[in-house]
Parts: structure tokens; C-alpha cells; sequence
């Protein structure tokens, strides 16, 4: 290294990544709110996914915030992983731009007649609007001129003391050259977090002479290999989707990095005539700008045919115990294709869903000792099996089926729209166990025996594992008498003083959930127990 003028490197990576952090937070927060939007809209298709993804990193220059709003859209059931995908490849190609950017601008412009001035406006936008998004586009501007003048800084390094590089140890080896730069990218990457870093520095040592171009192709190879570093350590104690997205991130780098590897003397033959074609010059870095996109888009033409099979393979990975009590038992493609054996799978379906329900009720209604807080498992598996449902029912529907058949399977839709809505009164039966201090003991006593009765009545509704739910109608009347009453007695509480209004409110809205839920779960009980799922000989022939 003797030569090199270390300070001028060292701040040069600096003030490229201290404009590269800027530039991303400006642009951030000048584009950020219209992101989730973009999202919901332009995901629709693997093909608009992928624009999505290379458009949207483009113009914020982070991929991880792409990525980070596309894993927020899967966790919240808007977003299919297999469709999420796309986005994530997309957000790779996008991170291209930056290799153009410094090939392009940061190589051919006087960079101090072009970064001060943008530093200069930058901050004065920025102090002129901190709050603003004429803030955030300053601060953007600001950090598009440290970058450059990073780039600066870097040249001049390697200007006057590349000649005195020796890589003779490297280079010159064949593939164990380029496999060597390979892994100093990769090393380089992973150590400063920003794959943006090491491309201007390989570019700015190929422009000087110091790097051969398939070594430096070897370099951005690496570069893009070990960004993978930034999503394995994102997915550490993260949720199963983001682990899922961060393989999936690391599968694609490491498939493209491979393929560019062995294909590398045909790509750099392709790249060669690709810039003659596009009149680009004979420029090193613009040559290695052209490979890292290329060889970018390389993988997704190769994950193109093979997103299906990785998404199952996705989804078989990091379960929770959520996922697996969530999934389907009964239903799955091959029985919608029959509608008769459909509506028997769904008949069992719909059950195991209201036993996951009521459970669930019943844990939330469980009478508590005085003074006790309410201990209830984080476990909820019933919004995904009822996705899953309502996904195999829009399956079943496009088959032709028999009058008797639609009914039947009218019918069970109808139930799970009487659990979905015990799924939904469970969150306000925390109301019941928020008992105020100083609360009357016999108002509590009867309280506590009420939640006993509905317990109770949750027992004998639940349509597993007989399969035949009692409806208890003497019990039933039993329980609504003693809500009224129970109803009666907070109401005089109330207006007595002896409970406060607030929490006269939320008790009584608590024991109203109560009682809505077991009513519909009698519903669906009453529905369940008029169906007559299909004969072992008829299904037999339907099969």
C-alpha cells in the first residue's frame, strides 16, 4: 500500500457513506409516505412487483426500505409471499443504480464544482424546512454532494499512489484470482454494512488501472453476495416472514453470484458488445456498472420459472407453532376439484376452526381469582386457517356442483361468518376482568358466575371432537336471564355511585361482547347441527 495516500481513502469512504445514509434518509422521508400506497397498487403481478422494486430503491437508494414495507404488507395478510418476492428482486436490480451513479456522474464531473454547490442548497433547504418534505429533498441534495465529494477523495488516493498497488499476489491466478476478489467484496460488504462502499471502491481502482476488469468483476460479484450479511443479521429474532424474505434474499444473491461466476467470460464478451451497441464508452467502471446490472437481471430471468417452488419451499420454513395448528387438515386443491368431497373437507374444516374459537373464548372468559391479571397466550392461529378457508371455498366455485351441494356449502360459509365474528368479540372480554378497587364483593360473585355460565355454554357449543355441538336452550335462557340481571345490577351501581361511569362502561360493554359471542356461537352450533356431512359410499363414488 505504500504510495496510497491513506487519509484521503479512509475519508473518502467515509463521506461516501455518510452521503449515501443522508441522500437515503432525505429521500426516505421525501417518498416514504407514498410508498405503502405504491405498494398495495403496483405488487399485483410478478412483473409490476419487480418495476415496483427496482423503481422504488432507485429513487430511495434502500433497498431495506423496500424491503422492510413489503414484509410489513406480507405479515399483515395483504401481500402473498410468493408475490413479496418480486418486490425483493426488484429492490436488488434497484441497487444498481448506485454503480451508474458513480460511473456515470461521480468519473465525468469536475466533482467540486458539482458537490459543493449541492451541499451548499442542500442545506439550506434543510434549514429553511426541517419538518417539511422541502427538508428532506435538502437533506437528499446535501447527501448526493458528500457522496460526491467522497468519490473525490477516493481518486485522489488511488491517483498518485496506485501505480505503487502491488496485487501481483492476487491477480494472475485464473479463477483463483477472481475467487479471491470474490471473497474480499463479499469480506468488504459484509464489514461496512453497504455493498455501495465496496462498488466505489473497486470502480475507482479499475478506473485507475490498479484492478484487471475480470477481478473487479470478481469484486462486484462479491459486493453483491455479501449484502446478504445486512438480511441474515436483519432476521435474527425477527418474525417468520422476515427470516423467510431474508433467505429468499440470500438464496437469489448467492443463485446470481454463482451463475455470473461460471458465465463470467461470456458475460464480460456480452458486456463488451452491449456497450459498443449503447455507445457508453470503453470506461472500466461504466463496463462494471453494465455487468452488475446485467448479471442482476440475469437472476431474476433465472428465478423467473423457479418462484413458485421457492415460495413452498419458503413456507415450510421458520414455522411457529401458530402457523402449524393454522394450516389446513382437511381441505387442499385436489378435494376442491370435487365439490361433494369439498363440502364434507370443509364440514371438518369449519369445525376445527370454531374449536380454535371457542377455546380461545374460553381462555378470555375463564373467571379469575380477586386480584389475579389476566395470563392469556399470545397463540392465535384462527386468522390464518380462516383465510385459508375463505381462499378453498373461491376454489370450490369454479367447479359446476348440484343445488343441495351450494346449499350446504351456503351454510358452512354462514358459520364461518358466526365464528369470525367470536373471533372478533374475544378482544373486548379483557373488559370483564378490569375490575375496579373497592368493587362490591357480591357484584364481583355474581360477575364471576356469569363468566362460570358462559364457560359452560362454550363447552357444550364447541363443535369438536364429537362434531355434534349440544345447543343447551334451557341453559342458553338461563345464561340471558342472569346477564340481564347482572346488567341491571352495574346500572345501579352506577347511578349509585358505588362504580364509576367509566368503568360501569367498560363492564358492561365487556359482558354485552360476552353474550354476542356465545349467541353466535350458538348460531353456528344450531347451523352445524342441521348439516348432514357426506355418506363414506358417497363420497367414495364422488371420488
Amino acid at each position: 500500500m505504500e504510495g496510497i495516500n491513506l487519509a484521503a481513502m479512509l475519508g473518502g469512504v467515509g463521506l461516501f457513506l455518510l452521503g449515501m445514509t443522508m441522500m437515503t434518509d432525505g429521500l426516505k422521508l421525501a417518498v416514504g409516505p407514498s410508498l405503502s400506497g405504491l405498494l398495495h397498487r403496483w405488487t399485483a403481478t410478478r412483473l409490476r412487483g419487480l418495476l415496483f422494486g427496482i423503481v422504488a430503491t432507485a429513487l430511495v437508494q434502500s433497498s431495506s426500505a423496500i424491503t422492510v414495507a413489503a414484509i410489513g404488507f406480507v405479515n399483515a395478510g395483504l401481500l402473498p409471499l410468493g408475490q413479496s418476492l418480486w418486490v425483493f428482486f426488484g429492490a436488488n436490480v434497484g441497487t444498481t443504480f448506485t454503480g451508474w451513479l458513480v460511473a456515470v456522474i461521480g468519473f465525468k464531473l469536475k466533482l467540486e464544482a458539482a458537490a459543493l454547490p449541492l451541499i451548499g442548497i442542500g442545506v439550506l433547504l434543510r434549514l429553511s424546512g426541517q419538518e417539511t418534505r422541502r427538508g428532506a429533498i435538502g437533506n437528499a441534495l446535501a447527501g448526493f454532494g458528500v457522496l460526491f465529494l467522497g468519490i473525490g477523495f477516493l481518486q485522489q488516493a488511488f491517483a498518485s499512489g496506485g501505480n505503487a498497488i502491488d496485487l501481483s499476489q492476487l491477480s494472475g491466478h485464473g479463477l483463483w484470482s477472481i475467487l479471491a476478489f470474490v471473497l474480499a467484496g463479499a469480506v468488504l460488504t459484509a464489514m461496512m454494512q453497504a455493498s455501495a462502499a465496496t462498488l466505489a471502491i473497486v470502480l475507482t481502482l479499475a478506473e485507475a488501472g490498479v484492478l484487471p476488469l475480470s477481478e473487479a468483476a470478481g469484486a462486484v460479484i462479491g459486493a453483491n453476495i455479501g449484502t446478504t450479511a445486512t438480511a441474515l443479521l436483519a432476521s435474527i429474532g425477527a418474525t417468520p416472514n422476515a427470516r423467510r424474505a431474508a433467505l429468499a434474499h440470500v438464496l437469489f444473491n448467492l443463485l446470481t453470484g454463482l451463475v455470473a461466476l461460471l458465465a463470467l467470460p461470456l458475460l464480460l464478451s456480452l458486456i463488451a458488445r452491449l456497450r459498443e451497441l449503447l455507445e457508453l464508452g470503453t470506461q472500466p467502471a461504466v463496463t462494471l456498472a453494465l455487468f452488475h446490472s446485467v448479471f442482476n437481471l440475469l437472476g431474476v430471468v433465472l428465478m423467473w420459472p423457479l418462484t413458485a417452488r421457492l415460495s413452498r419451499f419458503l413456507e415450510t420454513r421458520f414455522r411457529t407453532r401458530e402457523e402449524e395448528i393454522g394450516r389446513p387438515r382437511y381441505i387442499d386443491r385436489n378435494v376442491g376439484a370435487v365439490p361433494a368431497l369439498a363440502v364434507d373437507a370443509l364440514h371438518r374444516e369449519v369445525s376445527r376452526l370454531g374449536n380454535i374459537v371457542l377455546e380461545l373464548a374460553r381462555q378470555r372468559s375463564t373467571p379469575l381469582a380477586s386480584g389475579d391479571a389476566p395470563d392469556w397466550p399470545a397463540l392465535d392461529p384462527f386468522p390464518a386457517l380462516a383465510r385459508a378457508i375463505v381462499d378453498f371455498v373461491t376454489e370450490v366455485n369454479r367447479h359446476p356442483m348440484p343445488a343441495d351441494t351450494a346449499r350446504n356449502l351456503a351454510a358452512l360459509l354462514r358459520v364461518h361468518r358466526y365464528y369470525d365474528t367470536c373471533h372478533e368479540l374475544c378482544a373486548e372480554l379483557a373488559d370483564i376482568h378490569a375490575l375496579p378497587p373497592q368493587i362490591d364483593a357480591a357484584l364481583v360473585e355474581e360477575m364471576r358466575a356469569l363468566s362460570a355460565q358462559a364457560l359452560h355454554l362454550l363447552v357444550q357449543l364447541d363443535p369438536q371432537p364429537s362434531g355434534k355441538p349440544q345447543l343447551g336452550e334451557n341453559a342458553l335462557a338461563d345464561f340471558e336471564l342472569a346477564y340481564h340481571a347482572l346488567k341491571a345490577r352495574l346500572l345501579e351501581a352506577g347511578a349509585g355511585g358505588r362504580l364509576s361511569i367509566d368503568a360501569m362502561e367498560q363492564l358492561l360493554g365487556g359482558f354485552s361482547a360476552l353474550r354476542r359471542l356465545v349467541e353466535q356461537a350458538h348460531k353456528a352450533a344450531s347451523t352445524l347441527a342441521g348439516f348432514t356431512p357426506l355418506p363414506a359410499e358417497a363420497a367414495a363414488d364422488a371420488s
